[in-house]
């Protein structure tokens, strides 16, 4: 398939896995994160047994404990994700955990002395790493900033076409903050652990690390706290779980078809999922709040087009 159709595939999948995400995240049922880490557990192991049982991978035990800790890492983010989706409009939550990539690249600078990625015209060398971080930041900042500040009343008002209300909280901006800080460690983890593993094998290992995963959020929440699962209102978890798998797919092949073109086209996700979040969910933001959104989500973009 056309690298430009896998990317425009994974940009679509992952907004909308966030959309789905945030469908199935109710902020009435303490619950949620867990459920939908039995859904993505679900769907990423069966995924894993196609590639063992059709495609061939083979991975043994030990393949598994070598990509633990980015496993670890990745799950972690992702569930802290999906609690945070409980209290904050999914309009503010995907961009921050977004400015993951940014992240990424200062630890790499930090722990791996690997270099803020930059762009070469005319045999000019320009910072634009630098400058990607920096918008990124502040994107986040302001965002931060204008959450903070703005008043109850109009929160209220602007809330009230959503049919829901998110009150100011410190644990709001956090968790989005906390995905972001532990994806850009599994990142830095990955790139690790990939100098020893083949990359279908350790993918393979992460689904199937996921899917254990889920089978103790099942033992938790079936088991020990005695939930019920009712199939309609548990739909959208098992959507986001194939929309996640989906674009994990289509993204390793765009990105192995042509990382330049494929890179900043699949960055533009948290903006759909923006788009998605406003048509279908009819989340309002402030002017502020999309000025915020927009700093932020230049720099994604940028980050995306240095993408190595």
């Amino acid at each position: 398939m056309n690298w430009f159709l896998l990317a425009l595939a994974a940009m679509f999948c992952w907004s909308g896995s966030d959309l789905f995400s945030k469908m199935g995240s109710r902020p009435d049922d303490r619950y949620s994160h867990w459920k939908m880490v039995m859904a993505v557990g679900l769907v990423m192991g069966l995924h894993a047994a196609y590639t063992i049982f059709v495609e061939g991978v083979r991975l043994t035990m030990g393949d598994i404990i070598a990509y633990l800790p980015a496993s670890a890492l990745y799950i972690l983010s992702m569930v802290l994700g999906y609690v945070g989706l409980r209290y904050i409009e999914l309009s503010i939550s995907s961009p921050i955990c977004n400015t993951s990539g940014a992240m990424a690249a200062l630890f790499c600078l930090i722990f791996r002395s690997e270099p803020i990625p930059s762009l070469t015209v005319g045999g000019v060398e320009l910072p634009l790493g630098i400058f990607a971080i920096l918008a990124m930041a502040a994107g986040v900042l302001m965002l931060g900033i204008v959450e903070a500040r703005e008043d109850e009343e109009i929160r209220a008002a602007r809330q009230q076409e959503a049919n829901v209300r998110y009150a100011k909280s410190f644990l709001a901006l956090l968790l989005p903050i906390l995905y972001c800080v532990l994806d850009a460690a599994g990142t830095v983890a990955d790139s690790i652990i990939l100098e020893t593993l083949d990359e279908a094998v350790a993918n393979t290992a992460y689904e199937l690390t996921f899917l254990a995963m889920g089978v103790v959020a099942a033992v938790y929440v079936l088991g020990v706290r005695r939930q019920k699962l009712e199939i309609p209102r548990e739909g959208p978890k098992l959507a986001a779980a194939a929309c996640e798998t989906a674009g994990q797919l289509a993204y390793v092949y765009a990105i192995a078809a042509n990382t330049v073109g494929a890179a900043p086209i699949i960055s533009c996700y948290c903006l759909v999922s923006v788009l998605w979040a406003r048509i279908f969910l009819k989340e309002k933001l402030s002017k502020k709040h999309y000025i915020a959104i927009a700093i932020a989500a230049v720099g994604i973009v940028v980050m995306g087009i240095l993408d190595p």
